[in-house]
């Protein structure tokens, strides 16, 4: 897969609650891709065996290296068996990005987790 920096990366889309369709660029799920990511919306994903992607946990980044996304999540990302981070960038400011998360969360629980 394409990092952040170089080439695009491959295009998906995931669709909300609402009916909202949101397009994500697909991207390894690795620190120095993470890194790369602010003001954003992250959706960690693992596939099953047919290839199907399932969101494992959604969350938000914001500007700067205090709100960038935590070390953490990523472990518990991985935990959950996610391989690809799915990065959506059209959620302009923070609200929106909140937004998003919980529009796309399966669960109340899965936002930010």
């Amino acid at each position: 897969m394409a990092g952040l920096r170089g080439a695009a990366p491959p295009l998906s889309a995931w669709r909300g609650r609402s009916g909202r369709r949101y397009v994500v660029g697909v991207h390894e799920l690795a620190e120095p891709e993470l890194d790369e990511v602010d003001e954003a919306v992250v959706i960690a994903v693992r596939r099953d065996e047919a290839g199907i992607a399932e969101a494992v946990s959604i969350t938000a980044s914001g500007r700067g290296p205090r709100e960038r996304l935590h070390r953490n999540w990523l472990a518990r990302a991985r935990q959950k068996g996610a391989t690809e981070m799915h990065v959506h960038r059209l959620a302009e400011s923070e609200e929106e990005r909140r937004a998003v998360v919980a529009d796309l969360a399966l669960e109340p629980e899965q936002a930010n987790a």
